[in-house]
């Protein structure tokens, strides 16, 4: 079980209020961060501690890998300095019994905290200037949960135990979506049916996909009924229309390996050899019938789904 640590600071309501932590993936410069990129390392099942206003209210479960994900619109005016391309991890929020301020437990807590990208200053005794996600040990989460009354600690850790993958937040925000293109009055109420019927890989979308791929491209499996038309580029980031419903920008994926491409567990060079995330135990991939270095099914990928592939592996496919 890992644990992690989210200074809020100016979104603190949004995030907890609405089921996510979010984070640009850059500073406005271009330039990486790495309060920013740990966004891509937290799994499901993992806990996550809320710090706002000098306390711990609110501890979280992570309910799936990060997304790729604009700038919630329930932000507003908040970090418009941010770029409005970002990173949204789905979270289970649960509020402490007993709030935890932390700079009444810097005995306890400072031996704990990380010697390295630590999120929270024993010396001023206030979260660390510039430290939005931060990962923090195991000794550090039980301490905390154990300041709670009673057993609410211990049962909440196995109510994460518990805890399965979800999409959660990004429901929300694929419907806010699908809610701009109903009311966008430059297309065609035939058009925006195609944009947002391309959500659930359907309609033109699917149409599209399947004049290009016969069948999934792991299992083999060509009978449309099993079968889900699954974008490479995620349609909540595609930038046009034309992206959304673009049938290059697809694979016929079997449900177990859309869940796989979906969340990043997998992804495929440009050659057609799956690549493996290291977070992906390789008993269970070889369960859901995968194989690190295994080729792809079917005719070589076009130069148009190699570009989206490109966007896949560097946006979706979780890194090492």
């Amino acid at each position: 079980m890992r644990f992690w640590w989210v200074n809020h600071k100016q979104t603190y309501k949004q995030e907890v209020g609405n089921g996510y932590i979010w984070s640009p993936k850059t500073f406005s410069n271009g330039r990486k961060n790495h309060f920013y990129e740990t966004m891509r390392k937290v799994l499901p099942g993992d806990i996550v501690f809320s710090y706002a206003s000098g306390q711990i209210r609110q501890v979280g479960v992570i309910s799936r890998p990060a997304a790729s994900s604009p700038r919630p619109v329930e932000f507003g005016t908040t970090g418009q300095q941010w770029d409005d391309n970002g990173w949204m991890v789905p979270v289970d929020w649960q509020t402490l019994p007993t709030p935890f301020i932390p700079k009444n437990n810097l005995a306890a807590l400072t031996p704990l905290l990380p010697e390295k990208y630590s999120p929270f200053s024993a010396e001023t005794g206030r979260g660390n200037q510039g430290a939005y996600l931060a990962g923090v040990s195991e000794r550090l989460g039980r301490y905390v949960l154990s300041t709670q009354p009673d057993t609410w600690g211990q049962d909440f850790l196995r109510l994460a135990q518990g805890s399965g993958d979800d999409d959660g937040a990004l429901r929300n925000l694929d419907d806010a979506i699908s809610q701009t293109i109903q009311e966008d009055v430059a297309l065609s109420q035939t058009e925006r049916q195609a944009q947002i019927q391309a959500r659930r890989g359907q309609g033109k979308f699917r149409t599209n996909v399947e004049a290009i791929e016969t069948g999934c491209r792991i299992s083999g499996i060509t009978d449309p009924r099993h079968l889900t038309a699954s974008h490479i580029k995620p349609w909540r980031v595609c930038e046009t229309g034309t992206e959304r419903i673009d049938g290059h920008n697809g694979f016929l994926l079997c449900p177990n390996i859309d869940h796989l491409f979906d969340r990043g567990y997998i992804s495929f060079s440009d050659e057609g050899t799956i690549l493996v995330a290291t977070q992906m135990d390789r008993v269970q991939l070889a369960l859901l019938g995968c194989q690190e270095g295994q080729k792809v099914n079917g005719p070589p990928f076009t130069t148009q789904q190699k570009a989206y592939l490109a966007y896949h592996r560097d946006n979706v496919f979780l890194p090492g």
